[in-house]
């Protein structure tokens, strides 16, 4: 373990120590250091991507002859899990205007962080998705749209729950988060446990919510 640790050029002994207090003291295994960042990253993408589908048809549907014009990346900030690089598809009339995360967007606001880990958190229920996402939307959304969304979510979620995993994880932590979620109208605390796992290179890792 030694032999390995000076190679990789990390001091497991004294991330365990420092884990170890860090545990005593209360703090959050989350944070802006991007537990979640890949979960976000994940999430966004394939929204973004059902957004600029549900475009596309539409403007088929007007006679407009547009389609898809490469990738381009943008960089935004989660004030919980830093900054996170996202890819998303373009349109070649440069048209498509998203919605849950607007162009000219950078932040990633607390309430919709949560409001994703909290969909990670529920079942996989098409209906329970799907009402989910529109309540993310709010009523700027048609039913034809959320459902183009949530055909894309839907499988996304499902490879993210079942991407392999590292054989060995020296440290795992079960973490409860209490977040306001908005569900029929209406403001809840909802709490979320989250599974953190931390590698043999003292990598933090979400295994499950």
């Amino acid at each position: 373990m030694s032999t390995n640790n000076k190679k990789n050029g990390f001091d497991f002994e004294s991330f365990k120590e420092q884990a170890m207090a860090d545990i005593y003291q209360g703090k959050k295994m989350g944070g802006p250091d991007g537990v979640f960042g890949p979960l976000l990253k994940h999430f966004l993408e394939t929204m973004l991507e059902g957004e600029l589908e549900n475009h596309l048809e539409e403007e088929k549907a007007k006679g407009v002859t547009n389609r898809r014009n490469g990738k381009t990346t943008k960089t935004v900030r989660s004030m919980q899990s830093g900054p996170i690089e996202l890819e998303t598809s373009r349109d070649r009339n440069g048209t498509f205007e998203p919605q849950i995360l607007p162009k000219r967007q950078l932040i990633i606001t607390d309430q919709l962080e949560e409001n994703v880990i909290t969909l990670y958190a529920k079942g996989s229920g098409t209906r329970d998705i799907a009402n989910y996402i529109m309540e993310m939307y709010g009523m700027e959304i048609s039913a034809t749209e959320i459902s183009r969304i949530t055909d894309k979510v839907l499988p996304a979620m499902k490879d993210w729950r079942e991407r392999p995993l590292e054989s060995i994880y020296p440290f795992v932590f079960l973490d409860c988060m209490f977040y306001k979620v908005k569900k029929a109208g209406s403001v809840t605390p909802t709490a979320v446990y989250n599974i953190l796992g931390i590698n043999q290179e003292g990598k933090k890792e979400l295994l499950g919510v």
